[in-house]
């Protein structure tokens, strides 16, 4: 478990630098700067969240954690469809973006339903 919890300490924290990187190359038009900076506060607490989850005093609390990860890379995926069907950015610059967010939906989606079924088994 170290191991793939460096991983994605690393991997989160890529995707955030990501969103930095694209936010500061955004257009300075009204409608971009508002929606990049609402995907620049979604986008880069998927990992401050992560590593709290790592602090968590229960189990509980850890699950509540990761469900606020994924939450806000719902969110992101929200942002970054509106910027791509509303032509702030272009789709082909946003397409790595995506599949990385949609990746990583899946990995915490599955990481939340394993957590769920052990905190189930320690309770019975």
């Amino acid at each position: 478990m170290k191991g793939e919890k460096e991983d994605l300490r690393k991997r989160t924290k890529g995707f955030a630098l990501r969103i930095i990187r694209l936010f500061s190359a955004m257009p300075k038009s009204v409608e971009a700067q508002v929606l990049g900076r609402q995907f620049l506060r979604s986008g880069t607490s998927v990992g401050a969240n992560y590593r709290e989850a790592f602090r968590a005093r229960s189990d509980a609390e850890f699950v509540a954690k990761m469900g606020d990860c994924l939450k806000e890379l719902e969110e992101t995926s929200y942002w970054l469809e509106l910027m791509a069907e509303s032509g702030v950015v272009t789709v082909e610059k946003l397409a790595p973006l995506l599949e990385e967010t949609d990746q990583l939906i899946a990995i915490f989606v599955t990481i939340i339903k394993k957590s769920k079924k052990t905190d189930l088994r320690i309770k019975k």
